[in-house]
């Protein structure tokens, strides 16, 4: 397993080279402020360049260094939640607009590498989505008919084309997508610089002020104004409740196998289970093999105190259906911003005070395609072009037919404040392990106590900084996760993912 120092690492930081942009040194102008340098916020960068808007892209990590780096890069009009679903949620028409967006994404995407020449292994593949051993042929029945009233193309088949597991009838998608994400979001970034786009890393926006100009003010110093703002940050990091009591944050997981080339077709896969399973096929550096790459075993950000038996699982999953398996050389999580009505939030922020600032966020497991969409609509909404897609994606919607997933999702939040008065997971920081960490309880105050590889104890405040619920430690990633809305900390309390700005205090703070 390939590994740095906050845990696991993906397939794709391990095979590309992380671009790097400038240092921020001074006050900057600009028509558009991008804060976040992955899919979404390179894909509205671009866009905006193209448009001739002048653009600065900000980002505290490298580009494409977030979660980005994380996805299986399944390019799919064919959404997670399944079409029969979302049309009871958001109607005929609104599940059509989904589709129609879905798709318009892919074909962007591959718009983008044709006039860019962007090699990043980019293919058409069919989808194939089949049942699982326990699933109800009547779902697929259902999903079939919804796809086609929401304008795709779509056929029954006996089975996925395998003839190594049997996997009963299945539904096939055509004219998917897949391809190399770092690879292409390294070329989208020298595309925006050399239409005069700035792009700068280790720049944290620590303000962001709604206004005009808007302005964006960074822990380094340095504020940037402009006519108007795009938060891409996943998560966005500029509103407190507004946003985050309509999704939720699952850690999603994935296993990187080494199998024959050819061994199994090149396709996108995804089972009906829930969670479910994804699969699909990347080129290899060895030659001779490729690279299966199976993903799933989905559950809430911080609910799992062994999240390393999740990708024994994806193991146990993958070598009972693909023999032919290896080796498994990457495993590694992501983390997953599920909407309470199952597609994106893209659009003008919905909070007091923020004219001109603009989000971007709740992937709901289709962060590239969903990225994208972003790019052309945001796009859109700042040059004052009208598109069909922004009632459906406005973050301002209130989806009551999702009333209960909302109901559901908001009372696991809720319970978790009652970890702020639990005794702590240990009593003794001796009971705290080299390379792990624990929450432990010091009076009144409950503390993140980790021990680096040396034996030395850091200690922070274990209050999430975003709206005060008790972080938990990920064992697998090497970070102090929260429960609620999915801030992420280094073992040293830096801010990894928001909605969290600020880092976690001192313990003594």
């Amino acid at each position: 397993m390939k590994t740095d120092a906050r845990g696991t690492v993906s397939l794709w930081m391990a095979t590309a080279e992380v671009p790097s942009g400038d240092r921020l040194t001074r006050d900057e102008r600009a028509d558009v402020c991008v804060v976040g340098a992955g899919i979404a916020g390179l894909s509205t960068a671009y866009l905006l360049v193209q448009a001739g808007r002048s653009v600065v892209v900000l980002d505290d990590g490298p580009v494409a260094g977030g979660e980005t780096c994380r996805t299986t890069a399944h390019l799919s009009n064919v959404i997670d939640d399944r079409y029969h679903w979302l049309e009871q949620v958001h109607g005929e028409e609104g599940a059509r607009i989904a589709a129609e967006s879905h798709t318009a994404a892919i074909d962007r995407i591959e718009a983008v590498v044709r006039q860019e020449g962007i090699r990043c292994d980019f293919d058409r593949v069919d989808g194939y989505l089949f049942n699982a051993r326990e699933g109800k042929q009547e779902d697929l029945a259902a999903e079939e008919e919804a796809a086609r009233r929401a304008g795709l193309r779509v056929a029954k088949r006996d089975r996925v084309p395998w003839d190594f597991f049997d996997t009963g009838p299945c539904l096939q998608f055509p004219d998917q997508g897949q391809f190399h994400p770092l690879l292409y979001l390294s070329a989208l970034a020298e595309a925006v610089r050399r239409g005069g786009g700035r792009i700068f890393t280790g720049a944290h926006a620590s303000e962001i002020e709604g206004g005009s100009p808007v302005r964006v003010v960074t822990s380094q110093g340095p504020v940037v104004q402009a006519a108007a703002v795009v938060v891409a940050t996943n998560s966005p990091v500029n509103t407190r409740l507004a946003i985050h009591t309509k999704q939720a944050p699952y850690r999603t997981y994935v296993i990187g196998a080494r199998v024959p080339e050819g061994a199994v077709p090149r396709s996108l896969y995804w089972d009906t289970l829930s969670p479910y399973h994804y699969v699909r096929l990347q080129r290899g550096e060895t030659p001779g093999e490729e690279v299966l790459i199976v993903g799933g075993e989905d559950h809430k950000t911080g609910h799992d105190e062994n999240p390393s038996d999740r990708h024994q699982e994806l193991e146990r999953w993958a070598r009972e259906r693909f023999p032919m398996v290896r080796g498994v050389d990457f495993r590694w999580s992501g983390q997953v911003l599920e909407t309470v009505d199952g597609v994106a939030f893209i659009g003008k922020s919905p909070g007091r005070g923020d004219d001109n600032v603009y989000i971007a966020t709740g992937d709901s497991g289709m962060g590239m395609t969903h990225g994208t969409i972003a790019g052309i609509l945001l796009t859109d909404l700042i040059t004052g072009r009208e598109n069909p897609w922004a009632r459906l994606y406005d973050p301002s919607r209130i989806s009551l037919r999702a009333a209960g997933q909302f109901a559901k999702e908001n009372l696991d939040v809720a319970l978790q404040y009652a970890s702020l008065a639990a005794p702590g997971e240990v009593r003794d920081p001796a009971e705290i392990p080299p390379g792990a960490g624990a929450v432990m309880r010091r009076g009144v105050k409950q503390v993140a106590v980790y021990r680096n590889g040396t034996g030395s104890l850091h200690e922070r405040s274990a209050v999430c900084t975003h709206l005060g619920c008790i972080v938990r430690w990920n064992s697998l990633e090497k970070s102090w996760d929260c429960p609620c809305h999915g801030s992420r900390f280094d073992p040293h309390g830096k801010v990894l993912n928001g909605p969290a700005i600020d880092p976690l205090p001192p313990a003594d703070s």
